[in-house]
C-alpha cells in the first residue's frame, strides 16, 4: 500500500478526559505512513494542554460555534492527502487508520466509513440499552449507528461523522463542510460529495468503539438531530426522507392515542377490573371499548417490533436485558426525534431556520 499523508482531525469542546483516550489511541496505530493528529477546539479548553502534553497539534476554533466551522478552520490549517474525522469520545483500535487508509487505492473511493458502537465494558447499562436501539434493524434502520455491510467494500449514501476518511481534494472542490450547519453537518457534506459525482463507501470491518450518552443527555442530542435534519432538509430538498417526516408523527398519535384512550373510559368502555375482558356480553363493541383496548394493544405492538428490531441488530450489547429495555430507549427516541422534527418544522414556517447551537454547549 503506498504511504499516503494522513491527517487526523477531532473536534473537541470542554471533554478533555476522553480526549485523552482517543488521542492514546491514535499515538498507537498500526499505520505506517505519515500521519498528523489535530485537535480544532476553543482556545481556553482543556484539551489545548491534553493535546500539547501528547506531543499533537491543537488549533484554536477561533470562536466558532458549530461543529462544521471548527473542522473547516481545521481543514485550512492542515495539509494531507487524505483527511480522517472522529469525536472526542471515542476508543481507537489500533488498526483505525490503516483501515481505512488501505481503501484510497481505488479511484472510485472518495470517502470510507464503518460502524460504530458503545464499547460493552466500558459502558453503563442505558448507554448499552440506547446502543442497542440505534443499532435496530427496523425502528432505527435508517441511522448510521452500527451499520453493516453485507460484503468488505459496500457503497452507502452517508457515513458516520466519527468514524469516516475523504480525499483531501474532493472536499477541496466543494468547499468543505456548510458553513454555520451542525448536527446535519456530515449528511449535508456527504450529500454535496454525491452530488459532484462522487462515490461514498463503508468497511464493515472498521469498527471504532464509540461512548454514548446517558438517557437523559441522549433526548437533547436526538431532538437536536431531528430539528437539524428537518432545517437540513428544506435547505437541500433531495435529503427529505418520507422516514424522517414519519418520525414527526409519532408525537401527535401518542397523544391522540391516549386522549381516545381516557375518552372511552369515560364513557363506558371499560368495565373494572375486566380490563382484558373481551366478551360481548359484558361491554357492547363500539368506539369506547375499541378506544379502551387500542391503546394497550398498540403498546404491546410497538415493544413487540421493538424487541425484534434490537434483537436483529449488529450491537456487541445485545443480551436479555438490554433487548429487553431497548424498547424504553426507542420510545425516548421517537418521541423526541420526532419533537426534533416538529420544531423543525415550525422555525422554517415561522421563518426561524438558522443556526443552531451544539447540545453540548
Amino acid at each position: 500500500m503506498e504511504e499516503r499523508r494522513v491527517c487526523v482531525i477531532i473536534p473537541s469542546v470542554r471533554n478533555a478526559d476522553e480526549l485523552a483516550i482517543v488521542l492514546s489511541g491514535l499515538s498507537k496505530q498500526t499505520y505506517s505512513g505519515p500521519l498528523e493528529v489535530v485537535v480544532v477546539g476553543p482556545k481556553e479548553d482543556p484539551g489545548r494542554t491534553i493535546t500539547e502534553e501528547a506531543g499533537m497539534r491543537f488549533i484554536d476554533d477561533q470562536g466558532s460555534l458549530t461543529r462544521a466551522d471548527a473542522c473547516n478552520i481545521a481543514l485550512d490549517n492542515t495539509e494531507s492527502e487524505i483527511v480522517l474525522f472522529t469525536d472526542d469520545d471515542v476508543i481507537v483500535p489500533g488498526n483505525w487508520v490503516n483501515n481505512l487508509v488501505r481503501w484510497f487505492d481505488k479511484d472510485e473511493v472518495a470517502g470510507i466509513g464503518g460502524p460504530n458502537f458503545a464499547p460493552v465494558n466500558e459502558s453503563t447499562l442505558w448507554q448499552r440499552v440506547i446502543d442497542v436501539a440505534f443499532c435496530s434493524t427496523i425502528f432505527t434502520t435508517g441511522t448510521n449507528y452500527g451499520k453493516l455491510g453485507s460484503s468488505e467494500l459496500e457503497e452507502v449514501i452517508q457515513l458516520p461523522g466519527v468514524n469516516a476518511g475523504y480525499r483531501r481534494s474532493v472536499l477541496e472542490e466543494i468547499g468543505g463542510f456548510e458553513e454555520r450547519s451542525i448536527g446535519a453537518e456530515d449528511v449535508i457534506l456527504d450529500y454535496r460529495i454525491r452530488e459532484a459525482g462522487y462515490k461514498l463507501w463503508t468497511d464493515k470491518s472498521a469498527i471504532i468503539w464509540h461512548r454514548r450518552r446517558n438517557l437523559s443527555r441522549v433526548k437533547k442530542q436526538i431532538m437536536n438531530y431531528g430539528m437539524v435534519r428537518t432545517l437540513a432538509s428544506n435547505q437541500f430538498p433531495k435529503l427529505h426522507s418520507f422516514t424522517h417526516t414519519m418520525v414527526a408523527s409519532f408525537p401527535p398519535l401518542v397523544i391522540a392515542a391516549f386522549a381516545f384512550f381516557f375518552w372511552g373510559i369515560s364513557n363506558g368502555g371499560l368495565a373494572w377490573p375486566d380490563w382484558w375482558d373481551f366478551s360481548f356480553d359484558r361491554i357492547p363493541l363500539g368506539p369506547p371499548r375499541i378506544a379502551v383496548h387500542a391503546l394497550p394493544t398498540l403498546i404491546i405492538l410497538y415493544n413487540l417490533i421493538a424487541w425484534f428490531g434490537s434483537y436483529r441488530g449488529k450491537s456487541p450489547s445485545r443480551t436479555f436485558l438490554t433487548i429487553f429495555l431497548s424498547s424504553i430507549a426507542t420510545y425516548t427516541l421517537h418521541w423526541n426525534y420526532g419533537m426534533g422534527v416538529l420544531r423543525g418544522k415550525w422555525r422554517i414556517f415561522t421563518g426561524k431556520s438558522g443556526l443552531q447551537i451544539d447540545d453540548r454547549r
